[in-house]
């Protein structure tokens, strides 16, 4: 069955997934399960298939259904096909006090989408809330691509998203 993972995943997957394995003790394989769906999910365009979970179960050696808990549990991680590029503006109270409420409206706007939809060219996806991204100190805040972006303005979300190819 390592074969048929082996064809699956990439040699750079298997590379990430060798160094995070490396970080916990040997019995603790199951630690690096959301690094490596993070890794298959960007090599995918932004999303898992049920082949690339099953690889990555087996890569690590836990049950189908070990992974597939994570893969619908955590908001990174995408099992239907969405845009190249997420976008997460974080709706937690530092943020909602902050202004959040308005930007996601702008982006909206912007972009010709609401949360949970990519545009129609399939470059931006614009997740449904995201509950808490971890930087209350810099509200309000967006994720794109897993960089944080902290203190915006609509000015500078403007600029962001236009960079996104």
């Amino acid at each position: 069955m390592m074969e048929r993972t082996a064809s699956i995943l990439s040699e750079h997957a298997v590379e990430v997934i060798e160094k995070l394995l490396a970080k916990f003790p040997a019995d603790q394989r199951q630690s690096a399960v959301i690094g490596s769906l993070q890794e298959v999910q960007h090599e995918n365009r932004g999303f898992l298939t049920v082949e690339l979970m099953d690889a990555v179960a087996e890569y690590l050696g836990l049950s189908k259904i070990a992974v597939y808990e994570v893969a619908s549990f955590y908001s990174m991680l995408e099992t239907e096909p969405v845009g190249r590029h997420s976008v997460s503006i974080c709706n937690n109270i530092s943020c909602m006090l902050n202004g959040a409420d308005e930007l996601v409206e702008h982006v909206e706007n912007k972009l010709g989408i609401k949360t949970g939809e990519s545009t129609k060219d399939d470059r931006i996806y614009l997740k449904r809330e995201e509950e808490c991204l971890a930087a209350c100190c810099g509200a309000p805040m967006m994720m794109v691509d897993h960089v944080f972006y902290e203190k915006l303005t609509t000015k500078q979300i403007d600029e962001i998203l236009d960079k996104l190819e």
